[in-house]
């Protein structure tokens, strides 16, 4: 389980709006951590928030930890990293095979596009499946 902290801001309709306390799993200052938080504050300052299903009924102010099964960061680690660059190699490799530098612009851009349209197809076959969403902790 991955979890995080953060504090619940508003709730309504049996959801709760949570504003994160940290970004990543929080191990930055530990040996074996990628400093993944620190990167982040850098490049967005804003806090975050997540707006998740509320069945404990928590309220506003409190603090919760939040979770997604383990292998679901990996796999969409894979999904929205892996296979759009694995698509602009391929597409570049094939078209550079087929018409030389020309080939290899074109290809690369359709083989980008390519890994975007599966990533898409990813996103919306996984969108409604609760293990890729992240829920409140007890």
């Amino acid at each position: 389980m991955n979890d995080a902290w953060g504090t619940v801001t508003a709730v309504d309709d049996g959801q709760a709006t949570i504003r994160m306390d940290d970004g990543g799993c929080g191990r930055c200052r530990e040996s074996g951590g990628c400093g993944g938080n620190n990167l982040g504050q850098l490049l967005c300052a804003t806090p975050r928030t997540l707006r998740v299903a509320n069945p404990e009924r928590c309220v506003v102010g409190q603090r919760v930890r939040v979770g997604v099964v383990d292998g679901s960061l990996g796999s969409s680690a894979l999904h929205a990293y892996a296979v759009p660059l694995l698509g602009l190699f391929v597409g570049a490799l094939g078209g550079s095979a087929v018409a030389g530098e020309i080939g290899a612009i074109g290809g690369s851009l359709g083989g980008l596009l390519a890994g975007w349209w599966g990533l898409r197809r990813a996103h919306l076959r996984s969108r409604d499946d609760p293990r890729f969403r992240p829920s409140i902790r007890p």
